[in-house]
């Protein structure tokens, strides 16, 4: 009698990621088979372990860095549809403009993506973020990984402050199925659907999509996305595993920049009131993506991971966005403008993952090669208001449907081409029980063209090489304890074209962080304390000259503490806690006042989820809250002693009855109290609103 068990490679993927059920193959009809299926079990509120940090399976607690997992069930538990929310339960993380409401943006420590296209995240270790791919729906997200510090060392061009990693459901041998349909405030309605399982023996699919539909708090602002997200692994043999992965997102919606701050003072006009015009019609935004993995096992510990990614967006509409507040402090002139910005994706990686033993060091070693290449094509029109031609509305009596400006101008006309290739090595040693290492280094070629259609065509061209380093020191004096100490330098090319034409030097930056990592004996809690210094050169800020351009702002600096705990507290009492002090500067520019603060960064912050487990009329039900704090910040990008966004505190109650072993109901509560609060802004007459008390049911069918 033989009995087929999985293979190593199985074994692997399914410590990898817990949601991967493996099925071994069949034997010869003469064999009795035992078929070992690894089914993921409800997930606490802790991860033991990260992926896009290293780019193995590697402990959090052995890390020379602060990382945090956030699961797919303290995201279901908090009742999160959208990244920018998950994100919120994390430190240091704070809203940026979100350039109307069509994108995800925010910072990690003080530092903030590309704002052409919203900020940076990985999805399975690809960017997803260049180019125009709308607000991230996590219907087919797994985990989300938040990964502080520079990661240049092994992605190449990133900000310093962290990089968000998204690991996405992957396929089950394990037959499941998922409907959810979901009603709230506003008269906005959600369908979501998860099915999962064999095709073959050696063949799984997973199909993950969402539907949703809405109005909102703000007058005549509605909102339509839907995804749709197929995908399918093959297993090749014992030891090569194939897997295709398709993303497909569209989204509708009014551009809205939000409410004015008048001469400095908010809340002068209800939240509620859209200063747009609904004439406008929604900016369609359409994004598609494709994502192919090969995995090959080895002997002796050795394999070979390898990975294609293409990526297409666009985004398009017209817009009305505020632009001058006259002097009587309620005539607001308006700019008319129309967008149609497009991106091409296209990258690669091959990497080599090995141990090696020098006496009683360990070794873990990955060598990689990637590239990418993108294409940028924008073209805006526009017209400005004028005394002869105001396009104005009254802040606090608006009238739509007037005439609006039909002769825009083209005021930006562009196509950007980027290509860029790294090397990297990296080295995680166990020096012995209690003392680990890690060390990385990356280089990078990078090669940039913009042509300029406005100024006939006119080429500009640049290249940039960049060693990016990294280097750790993890020491554990027990089994609960790590302390540790990093360093590391990073680097991004600066996108786009300044008002002369000119392209912009790259950033560059340099990053120090401590901090102690502890687990609880008993395993069901872990926190990290972290404290970190980073400083940045050549941030691209507005130019006051003319918004619609940046300029190099010279140098930013950040320090901070941070803490982040996990887990579970008491018996069937999960906790997710986060609190950041982060001190974000300007210092050095030639525009911007040395000392401000960077715009939209709160020096206080914190997240609390409480989540307990009980039992109702014999049935699982679940009940919690929490909280939101962000402190006062800066609310001006270009000034940075403008004005002041308040601080402010939002808090949700959660909670899910099982009618039955499929059925379950769950009614969310956000912003219980209905607080009035605003999370960003760009200017004083770009200022995002937050939601008002937003109610949820949802049922929830597995079958």
């Amino acid at each position: 009698m033989s009995v087929v068990r999985p293979s190593r490679l199985a074994v692997c993927l399914a410590a990898a990621y817990p949601w991967f059920a493996v099925a071994a193959p069949a034997a010869d009809a003469t064999e009795v088979t035992e078929v070992v299926n690894v089914v993921a079990a409800r997930q606490p509120y802790r991860s033991l372990s990260a992926t896009g940090a290293t780019k193995t399976e590697t402990d959090l607690k052995d890390l020379p860095q602060s990382a945090r997992v956030l699961t797919a069930d303290m995201l279901g538990d908090a009742g999160v549809t959208r990244l920018a929310d998950a994100l919120d339960m994390g430190s240091s993380i704070a809203r940026q403009n979100n350039f109307g409401g069509v994108w995800d943006s925010y910072s990690v420590r003080g530092f903030t993506g590309d704002p052409n296209y919203g900020s940076d995240f990985l999805v399975n270790g690809f960017s997803s973020s260049r180019g125009y791919n709308g607000l991230r729906d996590i219907a087919n997200v797994g985990s989300i990984e938040i990964l502080k510090g520079p990661a240049a060392a092994l992605y190449g061009r990133g900000e310093p402050g962290g990089i968000i990693n998204i690991a996405t459901k992957k396929p089950l041998f394990q037959p499941a199925y998922m409907l959810e349909q979901s009603v709230g405030s506003h008269d906005t309605y959600r369908t979501a659907v998860d099915l999962t399982g064999p095709l073959s023996e050696n063949v799984a699919y997973r199909l993950n999509g969402s539907y949703e539909k809405g109005d909102s708090f703000r007058d005549f602002v509605t909102s339509e996305r839907h995804l749709l997200s197929p995908s399918v692994i093959w297993r090749l043999s014992d030891a090569t595993t194939l897997s295709y992965e398709l993303e497909q997102v569209e989204q509708k919606g009014n551009f809205d920049r939000g409410v004015v701050a008048v001469k400095g003072v908010l809340g002068l006009i209800p939240n509620s009131r859209f200063l747009g015009d609904p004439a406008d019609g929604p900016t369609t935004i359409k994004s598609t993506g494709h994502q192919v993995f090969v995995q090959h096992d080895f002997q002796e510990g050795w394999s070979l991971q390898s990975g294609l990614s293409y990526r297409s967006s666009q985004m398009k509409g017209f817009s009305s966005e505020a632009s001058v507040l006259q002097s009587d402090g309620r005539t607001l002139w308006r700019q008319r403008r129309f967008r149609d910005f497009s991106g091409q994706d296209w990258s690669g990686r091959v990497e080599l993952l090995g141990k090696l033993s020098t006496g009683a060091v360990r070794h873990n070693v990955l060598f990689g090669v990637d590239g990418y290449r993108f294409v940028d094509d924008r073209l805006q029109l526009r017209r400005n208001p004028s005394a002869a031609a105001p396009y104005s509305i009254d802040i606090f009596n608006p009238v739509y449907g007037g005439p609006q400006p039909t002769n825009l101008a083209r005021s930006l006309d562009t196509r950007e081409q980027q290509w860029s290739t790294g090397m990297y090595v990296q080295d995680q040693i166990d020096l012995n029980a209690q003392w680990k290492a890690l060390l990385g280094v990356r280089r990078d070629a990078y090669r940039q063209r913009i042509t300029n259609a406005l100024l006939a065509g006119r080429v500009n061209e640049q290249r940039i090489e960049a060693t990016s380093p990294r280097a750790g020191l993890v020491y554990q004096p027990t089994r609960q304890v790590s302390l540790y100490v990093s360093a590391a330098k990073s680097f991004r090319p600066n996108s786009g074209i300044s008002i002369s034409n000119e392209s912009f030097p790259a950033e560059s930056s340099r990053a120090y962080e401590a901090g102690v990592k502890f687990d609880t004996p008993d395993g069901k809690l872990s926190s990290t304390l972290a404290v970190y210094s980073i400083k940045k050169e050549n941030v691209l800020t507005v130019n006051p000259a003319d918004t619609n351009f940046s300029l190099a702002a010279g140098e930013v600096g950040s320090k901070g503490v941070e803490l982040d705990v996990a887990g579970e507290v008491a018996r069937k009492l999960q906790l997710s806690f986060s609190y950041a002090y982060t001190d974000a500067k300007i210092l050095r520019d030639n525009v911007l006042a040395v000392g401000g603060t960077v715009a939209n960064v709160p020096k206080q912050s914190a997240n609390l989820l409480l989540v307990r487990e009980l039992n109702v009329l014999g049935k699982r039900a679940s009940f919690g809250g929490g909280f939101n704090y962000v402190g006062e910040r800066n609310g001006d990008v270009a000034i940075s002693r403008s004005f002041t966004l308040p601080a402010y505190t939002t808090a949700k109650l959660v909670s899910s009855f099982d009618a039955t072993r499929q059925l379950r109901l769950s009614l969310d509560i956000d912003n219980l109290f209905n607080k009035v609060y605003y999370p960003s802004a760009y200017q004083q007459t770009w200022v995002a609103p937050g939601d008002e008390r937003r109610v949820t049911l949802k049922a929830q069918y597995k079958f």
